[in-house]
């Protein structure tokens, strides 16, 4: 069995209502042969004439003025469905699936959300983890977070605040081995590294004047997240290249220290990434807003700090 021409039913019960075809084109910003063949294929599925017209004349059968109260009540049933969800979607309510990198989702993501939470009762959030790029079409992602220089993408994206990456170490590995002033000087000490660094073990710097070095690194631990590698920067195992998200509160309560002064490494920015389509969700939207307030420039603590704390 097919399903109801609603559309039909619609335009019929426009057409009754006016009583005219030019009139109900205009109201419903449709052509005349529209709203004609409309109702000549409500005629056919149902099998019975609606409208007695001729060039001067248009008046509904019997079997029309009877159906006309019947299309005019689906009419109406749709108007007020459509106006009853476009009133609800004003309130931010429903799920929003946000993904972001694993450090800076826990220790910048995680710790507003229940600020976030309690203005949008309604709304809940799926937080999902991961240093990985993640599909946001195959995996139903709302937003991400991504902490890159973005390839351009059929992917909407929103710019907030730079993230630079440093090479820090402990004082007191410093004070046994020395500190690097070169990135040449690197290959001599202990550099523990990030898996999913984009250049892998080639860490690349500039200096003021725009040279370029690129020094192929090694040490003795490694991990997928950046976050782990705290533990040992801050035991004196070793140097390592760390955005200043994660190490801005160390590097001002003296714990670890910036080395290469003078040298800068590829820089990035936190973005907010959405897909590209239609309307955008108020839940949605709300989120976006709010994660934008929280870290641009002038909102993102670290960045602050690291350049006070920078000699």
């Amino acid at each position: 069995m097919s399903l109801p021409d609603l559309e039909a039913w619609a335009i019929f019960a426009k057409v009754a209502d006016s009583g005219s075809f030019a009139t109900a084109a205009a109201e419903l910003g449709l052509s005349g042969p529209t709203v004609s063949k409309a109702v000549q294929r409500l005629e056919a599925r149902l099998g019975e004439k609606l409208i007695h017209r001729t060039s001067r004349r248009f008046a509904l059968t019997e079997a029309g003025r009877v159906l006309a109260v019947r299309a005019a009540r689906i009419l109406a049933e749709g108007e007020a469905a459509e106006a009853e969800a476009h009133a609800s979607s004003a309130v931010p309510r429903g799920r929003v699936r946000l993904a972001a990198p694993m450090s800076f989702g826990l220790r910048h993501v995680a710790p507003v959300l229940p600020e976030f939470l309690a203005a949008y009762p309604e709304v809940s959030v799926d937080l999902q983890l991961d240093d990985r790029l993640v599909d946001l079409i195959a995996g139903g992602i709302d937003i991400a977070i991504r902490i890159a220089e973005l390839a351009d993408s059929s992917l909407i994206a929103r710019r907030l605040c730079p993230v630079r990456r440093w090479v820090v170490g402990a004082p007191g590995y410093f004070a046994r081995h020395g500190r690097p002033g070169h990135p040449r000087d690197l290959r001599h000490h202990a550099c523990l590294g990030y898996l999913y660094l984009a250049t892998g073990e080639t860490w690349r710097f500039t200096d003021a004047n725009g040279t370029e070095e690129t020094v192929t690194v090694k040490g003795p631990l490694s991990a997928t997240n950046a976050e782990a590698l705290s533990f040992a920067l801050e035991a004196g195992c070793g140097v390592a290249l760390q955005p200043d998200f994660i190490v801005w509160e160390a590097v001002r309560d003296g714990r670890l220290e910036i080395a290469l002064d003078g040298w800068s490494s590829p820089s990035g920015a936190v973005h907010l990434i959405t897909p590209a389509g239609g309307p955008r969700p108020t839940r949605v939207a709300v989120l976006l807003d709010f994660l934008a307030q929280r870290f641009t420039a002038g909102a993102a603590p670290w960045a602050a700090d690291l350049r006070s704390s920078r000699p």
